[in-house]
């Protein structure tokens, strides 16, 4: 039986009318219910009968989908070895002193040899080094314009969105919901940039997670009977300096750091 290395390869097979004859909102929410094992091909109506019999039966565990994500992280390893750090640290801000590319993530360095090798103030799960590596290897250097889009009026965010706000922005939420201390903490560690006058929320913060690719997050705290909310915005630029998948990562990466900072200092999320 044939095994899908990445999320894309199953949404490629899928028609993308969101029918909801599956069960699920989204064609690309059912396509990661299909990578992660909850789903199977087959129950996708809209799927010929000869192709799902290909990939039926594909239970995957947690483990299996994070050794696709280094195995993921190990080819484009593979090819940041070939390009010129030089030539990518001017087209995506960051700094090359002749032998390595240093590049500023949320006010943490990274630094990245020819090797391929990374040294990094930050732990960096395959989730957030995927991205970076994206970035080195895509990034077209379209400067930030200061106008802030969510994710689903990014170009190819409408088959992502729903996705995103069930991996990225509730479990961001809860976060913030159960740690009082997040933002503050925000600002603290990794160089958060707090704003004002942003979409009325009650909190809103910048982070720079790549140089071109800032992450506005807007926190409305629960009020007179209504839930608190938060959303993320992302500029409109962002697919020109890194790719819809990279992005989608690189937001439930940085949800995981958050996750983590918060049971460390004692939040419990609920």
């Amino acid at each position: 039986m044939a095994q899908f290395k990445t999320l894309l390869e199953v949404f490629k097979l899928l028609d993308k009318s969101n029918c909801m004859k599956c069960g699920e909102k989204t064609c690309m929410v059912f396509a990661a219910s299909v990578f992660s094992g909850k789903k199977h091909l087959c129950e996708c109506p809209q799927v010929p009968e000869e192709i799902s019999a290909v990939y039926a039966a594909q239970p995957k565990k947690k483990e299996a989908i994070y050794q696709d994500r280094v195995n993921q992280l190990a080819e484009l390893e593979a090819k940041v070895m070939n390009v010129d750090l030089k030539e990518t640290a001017t087209r995506i801000g960051a700094v090359y002193d002749g032998k390595k590319l240093i590049l500023d993530v949320m006010g943490k360095k990274v630094e990245i040899e020819s090797s391929g090798k990374v040294v990094t103030e930050i732990h960096c799960t395959p989730w957030v080094l995927g991205p970076i590596f994206s970035y080195l290897l895509h990034c077209k250097g379209t400067p930030v314009g200061g106008k802030w889009v969510p994710l689903r009026e990014l170009p190819s965010g409408k088959n992502w969105y729903r996705l995103f706000g069930q991996t990225c922005e509730k479990p961001m939420k809860r976060v913030a919901d159960t740690y009082s201390d997040l933002f503050a903490d925000l600002v603290k560690i990794f160089n958060g940039q707090p704003v004002e006058g942003h979409y009325q929320s009650d909190v809103a913060l910048v982070l720079h997670p790549l140089p071109l690719v800032p992450i506005l997050i807007c926190y409305w705290q629960p009020d007179e009977g209504l839930e608190s909310d938060l959303n993320l915005y992302f500029d409109a630029s962002a697919e020109d300096n890194l790719g819809i998948e990279a992005i989608y990562s690189l937001g439930t990466g940085i949800t995981r750091m958050f996750e983590k900072l918060a049971l460390r200092h004692g939040g419990v999320i609920a």
